[in-house]
């Protein structure tokens, strides 16, 4: 019935003689279970299986030979919130299996024999440990065409140097390298940036960019397993369709990257002009251009400020068709 406490106790599952037991225990809480035994004309080890269920979710404790019965709202909070932190662990591990069954039935999904005349294996692997400097020497000896890089974090990697030696005697062949950078390396590292401008690579900028990744010519690519900055695991792919793929995927993102000729006199433009006008254009707030950037949300403020005066415009719409006007854009 509404308002009887004894209906809690038969939403925790418990059945009608056990309720009934906790309602006599409730009244002599603190008493040794040799006399609560005697009370409820139980021996001792009766009682304690008596007990279970209720021990079980909290609702009666015995501790030091006595029996004690907590409030009846607090035991019923404190088990709430257990079981809610179960559900909690449960779902992030049932979420966790979930996004595992797509890799696992892929694993399984093979052509039948029936379907198929030839079966080859791709060429590529997955490995960890090594020198990667020696591995990327080796590529870079055995491939030709462009060099393509996807670089979110690489002048902050202690072969950054070595790395930069290798490309400059590659480009000094006659091979051309494009990277492409996170706006915020405008602000973390210019030297980086000029130091590879300066070499003959073409630098661009993308408000983020999601993972390492190389790709040597139509040969050679090589991404982390995940997707992601680790380097290792690595995945080296050497298959063509699959090199095609990643570098249609780089094209994509060259187009939409911003050219910075600042770096080609020697310098990076204060915050990258085309960039930050790009990141107007698109309606990105202050915010988001300085999360992007790596600055401070004044900085920003007081660089479009600056860009807006330089324009002689009053909006920021007005700076965009200004700029289009003038070719920046």
């Amino acid at each position: 019935m509404p308002g009887d406490p004894s209906s809690v106790l038969a939403a925790l599952g418990l059945d009608r003689r056990t309720e009934q037991l906790y309602f006599r225990l409730a009244p002599v809480s603190g008493h040794t279970v040799t006399g609560v035994a005697q009370l409820v004309q139980q021996r001792p080890d009766q009682l304690v299986r008596s007990l279970a269920p209720l021990l079980e979710r909290g609702l009666v404790v015995v501790s030091d030979e006595r029996i004690v019965v907590p409030a009846l709202a607090d035991a019923v909070s404190e088990l709430v919130l257990r079981q809610a932190r179960s559900a909690a662990s449960s779902a992030a591990m049932l979420a966790e299996l979930s996004s595992a069954v797509p890799h696992l039935v892929a694993s399984t999904t093979r052509p039948d024999p029936r379907h198929v005349t030839d079966v080859r294996p791709l060429d590529g692997e997955l490995s960890s440990g090594g020198n990667p400097l020696e591995l990327l020497t080796l590529m870079l000896r055995t491939s030709r065409g462009d060099m393509l890089w996807l670089r979110p974090d690489a002048w902050a990697m202690p072969r950054e140097s070595q790395v930069s030696e290798l490309v400059g005697e590659a480009m000094a062949t006659g091979r051309r390298s494009r990277a492409i950078y996170p706006a915020r390396a405008l602000t973390e590292a210019p030297d980086a940036l000029r130091v590879r401008a300066g070499m003959g690579e073409q630098v661009r900028i993308i408000s983020e960019v999601r993972t390492r990744m190389f790709i040597f010519g139509d040969t050679h690519a090589v991404i982390p397993e995940p997707i992601g900055f680790t380097d290792e695991p690595r995945v080296h792919v050497r298959q063509r369709s699959i090199v095609a793929a990643l570098t249609m995927w780089f094209e994509s993102l060259w187009d939409r990257a911003a050219p910075m000729p600042e770096l080609e006199a020697g310098r990076v433009g204060p915050g990258g002009r085309q960039f930050l006008l790009e990141q107007l254009m698109d309606g990105a707030t202050d915010e988001v251009i300085a999360r992007n950037l790596g600055i401070g949300l004044r900085t920003v403020r007081r660089r479009i400020a600056g860009l807006m005066t330089e324009l002689g415009v009053d909006t920021r719409f007005q700076a965009g068709v200004e700029a289009v006007r003038r070719g920046w854009l």
